[in-house]
């Protein structure tokens, strides 16, 4: 009788055993799944926001960029401008020192 008690245990064990794992796959599967649904959302959000990110950083360059353009515009303009006034004072210097000297 005790053995057939044991053997009756042992079954029931093994039932609610195997039960419980099944049901430990099917949590485990479901919790995957939802893990897995959130990884890609994340993702997705992740490239959304690198997407703006680059966008916001290549408009700041381009600003930067046209910065740097107006101001070697404006250096060019006043390197002609003292060179060319360079260039008159040398000229007047030379035009008086041929008067002395002629």
């Amino acid at each position: 009788m005790a053995k057939e008690l044991v053997d009756w245990f042992n079954k029931v064990d093994t039932t609610y055993h195997a039960d419980l794992e099944r049901l430990n796959e099917l949590n485990f599967a479901r919790f995957e799944a939802k893990l897995d649904q959130r990884i890609a959302e994340l993702r997705s959000e992740f490239q959304r926001e690198i997407s703006r990110l680059e966008g916001k950083l290549e408009r700041r360059l381009d600003a930067v960029a046209q910065q740097q353009r107006t101001a070697l515009a404006e250096l060019h303009a006043e390197l002609i401008k003292w060179m060319f006034l360079f260039w008159i004072g040398t000229l007047g210097t030379l035009i008086a020192l041929l008067k002395f000297w002629v």
